[in-house]
């Protein structure tokens, strides 16, 4: 899959990568650049890093100064370049009936959007596609939310949503937009092999404007005890019901 040019990043903003899946699926990921590796001797013996790769052995204490305040890095940290970017016509001509696509509308928080990629693996989606400026950066919080999926889930990130949504549907993409004020049910929405199932952020969720570029809207059927569920709950929930349809 081509991926644009993305400018040399400088060393003072590579993210660094913490705990084992993280750390192992960056080190497995052959379009990943790790730069460094420091680990704990007993960690060590999960992992099996190529020699040009800078490897520092240390106790947990000394890792904990290189990550976030309490941040479960389980004996090991890399420091790492971003991946390059993607691009959505590269995704689309990967598409398969029966996969779905996942549209994030400015979903910010990076445990949740690292929750939809584990997600998003799970359930064999094609890909997600975010737009760049509304969307958190790679960071060690998501990568670890991820455990693991951010380094196999496509991630595409565009500059205008409508005009890729404009552009999934040329692909053939039924698109559903989830949302708790109407009255059409997800599973009457999906039936078509090829849905982008769009989902925006907590609280204000979908733009109006993203609204608009969807051919349904539709939601899950929650109890009235709950007013809606957490986006990257609800991903999953959806990820499930599309996957199940096509079956």
């Amino acid at each position: 899959m081509r991926r644009k040019a993305r400018q040399a990043t400088k060393a003072e903003n590579r993210p660094r990568f913490w705990g084992k899946h993280a750390v192992a699926a960056a080190l497995d990921n052959p379009e990943r650049r790790v730069v460094r590796l420091w680990v704990t001797r007993e960690a060590a013996e999960f992992l099996q890093p190529p020699k040009e790769i800078q490897v520092t052995f240390a106790e947990g204490p000394d890792l904990g100064r290189l990550v976030p305040g309490d941040a479960p890095h389980q004996g090991m940290v890399a420091e790492v370049e971003r991946l390059e970017d993607i691009l959505l016509a590269d995704l689309l001509d990967q598409a398969e009936d029966g996969r779905p696509l996942l549209v994030l509308d400015q979903v910010t928080d990076p445990h949740n959007v690292g929750a939809i990629l584990r997600s998003a693996a799970a359930f064999d989606a094609l890909g997600i596609v975010t737009q760049d400026r509304h969307a958190p950066p790679e960071s060690g919080s998501l990568a670890k939310a991820a455990s693991g999926a951010l380094e196999t889930v496509p991630w595409v990130r565009v500059v205008n949503l409508a005009r890729a949504l404009d552009e999934i549907a040329e692909a053939g993409f039924w698109r559903i937009g989830l949302a708790g004020d109407t009255e059409m049910t997800l599973s009457e929405a999906l039936g078509p092999q090829r849905v982008a199932l769009v989902l925006g952020a907590e609280g204000e969720g979908m733009r109006q404007n993203t609204l608009a570029h969807c051919d349904a809207i539709a939601r899950l059927p929650i109890s009235d005890q709950m007013e809606s569920l957490n986006v990257s709950n609800a991903a999953a929930i959806a990820l499930y019901a599309a996957r199940t349809a096509t079956d």
